[in-house]
């Protein structure tokens, strides 16, 4: 992010990091393993790119639709809190 400052505590260092992202629509799910992001190394905001999250959603829709496939599938265990 370069000549900007975090919108939370105005620091402007940041460091570009990897990490996982869960996209979530509906009920169903995206995990997005390794997505590029930048961290605030000050107070720990994370940023992701407009541009990534598009492309996400778009991901997202088509493997919905049926157009793509998936890389693999993974289970997620369900539990009820109370």
């Amino acid at each position: 992010m370069e000549n900007k400052k975090c919108i939370y505590c105005g620091s402007p260092q940041y460091e570009e990091r990897r990490t996982d992202y869960l996209y979530s629509y509906k009920g169903n799910y995206l995990l997005v393993p390794n997505t590029p992001v930048e961290i605030c190394l000050n107070c720990g905001m994370v940023y992701f790119d407009a541009k990534v999250l598009k492309e996400i959603e778009r991901r997202f829709f088509a493997i919905q639709k049926k157009t793509e496939k998936p890389d693999s599938y993974v289970e997620l265990p369900q539990v009820a809190f109370a």
